[in-house]
């Protein structure tokens, strides 16, 4: 790790600690290097301007009011962006595959030359979806359950039988090559889970919906939850 990233990480896991004290042995080991490291870290920060008290042997405390600027990323955090990025452009429908891109560029701008080509550069991929099998309901979809909006699909399952139903749609998860939505069904009274690029037809209904308790996203997490445990 070089010492640049490490002193960013050391003001955030000052940050992150408030507000109790952070030692020296503590850091060495999160940031794999010695004490005398941290110390002479911890010196320079200081020196800099960084609000910092505390002592050897005691540990150390950010005082409020300091950060960091918002685009002080380490080379880990940059790779996690870019293929986060590819993914969204990789997967999702051409809008937010737009978007991601244009993320992408506008924190690339800010960026430093060095972390430039690091974004540039990440030897990290997600592989192309074939244009033709971009699931086309994904938009819609995924603005519906922003809005709270129902919907009426015609689905086709996997053994091909075709059903009409109302949903309230919850959430999208991705399997792969396969986006799954999970909503709740107004036909089964119950949860359901949708493929998206199996929905043949959509229309985004004008009745919107609230959250009403037993028929949220977290009631079916807990609901798992508690059949696992």
């Amino acid at each position: 790790m070089r010492r640049a990233e490490r002193l960013i990480r050391i003001v955030q896991a000052l940050r992150e600690a408030a507000p109790g004290a952070v030692t020296a042995q503590e850091m060495g080991e999160k940031f794999d290097v010695s004490e005398r490291t941290i110390y002479r870290d911890i010196a320079h920060l200081v020196d800099s301007g960084a609000p910092i008290d505390g002592e050897a042997g005691v540990g150390y405390v950010l005082r409020p009011g300091f950060d960091l600027p918002p685009l002080n990323f380490s080379f880990e955090q940059l790779d996690a962006l870019a293929l986060g990025a590819r993914f969204v452009r990789a997967t999702a429908d051409r809008d937010l595959a737009a978007a991601a891109g244009e993320a992408l560029a506008k924190i690339e701008h800010a960026l430093p030359d060095t972390h430039k080509e690091r974004l540039r550069s990440a030897p990290l991929f997600a592989s192309l979806l074939d244009e033709s099998v971009r699931p086309e309901a994904f938009a819609p979809v995924r603005n519906s359950i922003t809005d709270k909006r129902k919907l009426r699909i015609r689905y086709n399952s996997l053994q091909h039988e075709q059903t009409t139903r109302i949903i309230r749609p919850l959430a999208l998860t991705c399997f792969g090559r396969v986006w799954l939505l999970t909503a709740w069904c107004e036909l089964r009274d119950d949860f359901r889970y949708f493929r998206a690029d199996r929905i043949e037809r959509l229309t985004v209904l004008a009745e919107s919906f609230e959250d009403e308790p037993g028929k949220r996203f977290a009631d079916l997490q807990a609901r798992d939850e508690g059949a696992a445990g």
